[in-house]
């Protein structure tokens, strides 16, 4: 199907219904929450070669969901209070037939909103989404020229990505921007603020660069923990232009945690101004192209895929399938090195589970922590990361790193070598529950 015969299919109407939002409305009172928030990847195809990408996107999904089929998960989506859906890929414009899924899911009610590189979104392309009534459009750039186009294996993708951003205003859509943090964009976080507000971007959102899919196989642009001191102390630099700028920052669920900027950074994000633990399987639900449900959209895998709706329905995934369960029933006894004796381990639990998973193995432990950074800082300690296996090459793999703690000071560093090292555990496959046992690396 082609673009233009798409937009045919489009209905003509005078007004599209009142959008919802990915917003709790009431507290969880049933068998299970209500997932307000959907992530769709409705295509793996790109356009582009990231090796940052956690799903590896660039071809198709083997088997990914007809037009129908499509349309038939939408209304299932609404079925069970869905408020938001976000359309992601790969590169969800490679489908002609997205201006039919967004019209289908504002048609039902809900908030259709995607993320995109840009790297070919065309007027075209911005003319059918707004038609068809998409909601908002989140382009993600990662840095100033450079460092984006060498994270994203395309020459000329950041000046794609703003030329998308033109095309998508001048549609008439609600264009935000969000950033990936790593050792590539880092330095780059001022100008790009500068840059993005001088194109009219007023909400931007910031996530680190979480261990998984490629980027888990480049270390070399992953952010080490002990960096976080100095990120935040940069990031309320950020806050503080924005401001000036008129410019909403809004950390994503891997940015944290529980430091002194917390309230400043999601008090307009959370109730209460902190972040309140992982809401896969709570609140969010993943989906993949060929219709496999899962908690978290940043994670695959059969620990994290609770079935098809080939097989199910979407409604009996959600509330039955025990992976999507796995964050509502885990308890703090789930926890283990530094998150398990942490004052905010009720809370938190570790922080968010797409970074704490790929890293060791499994969720529990998470040394991206501001608060956690700044007690070590304050013992003269800090932690590092260090690959110890690359993924297999799949959509939403890992592989598995160790966490080494050593001496702030460089010259007890050397002298002294590691405090200690935390090896990665056995997977949730392995053991279900609890902390899992660490692994015997020098064995294999």
């Amino acid at each position: 199907m082609k673009l233009k015969e798409a937009r045919k299919r489009l209905q003509i109407v005078d007004q599209l219904p009142t959008a919802d939002s990915r917003r709790l409305s009431k507290t969880w009172s049933g068998t299970a929450p209500v997932p307000r928030l959907a992530v769709w990847e409705i295509t793996l195809a790109c356009d582009q070669q990231c090796i940052h990408c956690g799903s590896r996107a660039g071809a198709a999904r083997p088997g990914e969901l007809s037009t129908e089929e499509c349309l038939d998960l939408v209304r299932q989506m609404k079925d069970i209070g869905v408020g938001e859906v976000v359309l992601v890929g790969g590169e969800a414009y490679l489908r002609n037939d997205f201006i039919l899924i967004i019209r289908a899911i504002r048609d039902a009610g809900m908030s259709a909103t995607m993320t995109t590189g840009g790297r070919t979104l065309t007027r075209a392309r911005a003319d059918a989404m707004v038609e068809a009534g998409i909601s908002a459009v989140n382009v993600s750039i990662d840095g100033m020229e450079q460092a984006h186009d060498r994270l994203r294996g395309s020459e000329g993708s950041w000046r794609a990505a703003f030329a998308a951003m033109g095309h998508l205003r001048a549609a008439g859509a609600n264009v935000h921007c969000n950033t990936q943090i790593n050792r590539l964009s880092r330095n780059d976080l001022r100008p790009l603020q500068r840059a993005l507000a001088q194109a009219g971007v007023t909400a931007w959102q910031l996530q680190i660069t979480a261990p998984f899919g490629n980027a888990g196989d480049h270390p070399e642009i992953l952010l080490q923990p002990y960096m976080y001191p100095a990120l935040f102390d940069e990031l309320e630099q950020l806050a503080d232009d924005a401001d000036t700028l008129g410019m909403k920052i809004w950390p994503a669920n891997n940015l944290g945690y529980f430091g002194p900027l917390e309230a400043r950074l999601r008090r307009l994000q959370k109730r209460g101004g902190h972040y309140k633990g992982c809401g896969a399987g709570r609140y969010v639900l993943g989906i993949e192209a060929n219709g496999a449900i899962k908690g978290c959209p940043s994670l695959g895998g059969a620990a994290n895929i609770g079935g098809t709706v080939r097989e199910h329905s979407l409604r009996q995934i959600w509330e039955h399938a025990h992976e999507l369960k796995y964050t509502r029933e885990r308890t703090v006894t789930a926890l283990w090195g530094y998150c398990g004796q942490c004052y905010y381990a009720d809370v938190c639990r570790a922080g968010c589970t797409a970074t704490s998973e790929p890293l060791l193995g499994r969720p529990g432990n998470n040394p991206f922590c501001h608060h956690r950074a700044q007690e070590l800082a304050r013992e003269g300690l800090r932690e590092r990361i260090e690959l110890v296996s690359k993924g297999p090459g799949l959509p939403f793999d890992h592989g598995l790193y160790r966490v080494i703690t050593e001496a702030l000071d460089p010259e007890r560093r050397a002298a002294e070598g590691p405090v200690s090292v935390e090896q990665p555990r056995t997977s949730r496959l392995v053991d279900p529950s609890g902390a899992g046992r660490p692994l015997d690396i020098e064995a294999g």
